[in-house]
């Protein structure tokens, strides 16, 4: 309920609230807190999207209890769509919704980069392989037949690819092979890994529905060749690419499942690199960031520091964070809303689970099993968050190379 009447009454009662009067005047967090959170509000309540999300960023960075106003703010934005723009397409109301978390989350990367990435890695990173993992099972048909060499060969290099990187991290941390050694295996990962995506591709191109790729083994042998000439520079374009593939993974499904949401998503997709440039404008001349404990260096090293070491580790953090928050909110939010699926355990559009009683069985059990992994994770995070972090980044490579199979197949 809100109108000129109860403008009045708030504007009262915020006139004679001693909390207020005693730190109106001083440089703290509670004026800014409101300030913030009242336009955000004005904004929603105009239909302004970015605005509201620029000023909610800045809300929670004041008092981070301005959460809980994010969900009512999206609803608030989704009637404001409909109300003031009802002939306009289908896809506008989660557009306001994408412009307001999006917004959100790059003012928040940009403002606090550290405690926004300890935040989301914290909450959405176990979630986010849980519902991965679900959309992967949905996708698997249920007998391989004509695809098995193609599924045989995606999940075994999956594994075989994740194992090896994991077991050439932990060999370099305990010193048992130098840098020269661990530039070489690098460069070897490196390129197994674009010898194991085009195989895949070139697999894809002749299934139904049969595709035309001819530029994909030129492309292949050019990055082979980057590969051996920078294999750090490669390994950390796989940082930044592979959240970015999870908008692709977005895109398609919009296309088989929301053809009328499709265009405004695809006219969306346009402005990401003008955030992107926005951000690296506004940090390029940004001092790096403060602190020198182990976690702010494990989170400034995996956005690049170390191999960019010209750029301000205030923007390598801001812009990893900000894209890895989109990974996140595709996996979480976009894709589950789509109705893909039900609940993860409600296994009816599960290929796998309708072969027989113990192929659901087993199904189940996977799924359980992942939500058992997804609540042990944040236990560990509780009990020694730098430590359950690095773990967590060493392995991660698995769920990042599971996605190429199944990307292929949606192309």
């Amino acid at each position: 309920v809100w109108g000129q009447r109860v403008a009045l009454i708030a504007l009262a009662l915020g006139a004679v609230y001693l909390p207020l009067i005693l730190v109106g005047q001083s440089v703290m967090s509670e004026p800014l807190f409101v300030l913030c959170l009242l336009g955000a509000i004005a904004c929603a309540l105009r239909g302004w999207a970015l605005a509201t999300g620029v000023l909610m960023g800045l809300a929670i960075l004041g008092r981070a209890n301005a959460l809980s106003v994010l969900l009512p703010l999206a609803w608030a934005l989704y009637r404001q769509g409909g109300d003031r723009m009802p002939g306009a397409g289908k896809g506008l109301k989660p557009a306001l919704i994408m412009v307001l978390l999006v917004s959100s989350a790059w003012s928040l990367a940009a403002l606090a980069p550290i405690g926004f990435s300890i935040a989301i890695v914290f909450l959405f990173a176990g979630p986010h392989n849980w519902l991965e993992a679900r959309y992967m099972l949905q996708r698997m048909p249920a007998r391989w037949g004509a695809l098995w060499r193609y599924f045989a060969l995606g999940i075994g290099g999956t594994l075989l690819l994740s194992g090896g990187l994991a077991a050439l991290s932990l060999t370099a941390r305990g010193g048992l092979i130098g840098g020269d050694g661990i530039m070489l295996a690098l460069s070897v990962w490196n390129t197994l890994l674009v010898a194991w995506i085009v195989t895949l591709a070139m697999l894809r191109a002749g299934q139904n529905p049969r595709r035309h790729w001819p530029w994909i083994l030129p492309v292949g042998l050019i990055v082979i060749g980057l590969a051996w000439i920078a294999p750090l520079m490669c390994s950390l374009a796989l940082v930044y690419v592979h959240p970015l593939m999870s908008l692709w993974f977005l895109d398609r499904e919009l296309a088989r499942t929301r053809a009328s949401w499709h265009p405004v998503y695809r006219a969306m997709l346009l402005a990401l690199p003008l955030l992107l440039i926005a951000m690296w404008v506004l940090l390029a001349r940004s001092p790096h960031l403060p602190g020198d404990d182990v976690l702010a260096d494990a989170i400034s090293a995996h956005a690049g520091a170390g191999i960019l070491n010209g750029v301000s580790t205030h923007l390598l953090v801001s812009t990893h964070t900000f894209l890895e928050m989109l990974h996140y909110g595709v996996w979480i939010v976009a894709i589950p809303s789509l109705r893909l699926w039900r609940w993860p355990w409600q296994l009816d559009d599960v290929p796998l689970a309708r072969r027989s009683v113990a192929w659901r069985r087993a199904v189940l059990g996977v799924v359980i099993a992942g939500a058992a992994v997804m609540l042990l994770l944040w236990l560990a995070f509780a009990a020694d968050y730098p430590l359950t972090r690095d773990v967590y980044f060493t392995i991660a490579t698995l769920h990042v190379l599971a996605e190429v199979p199944f990307l292929l197949r949606l192309l």
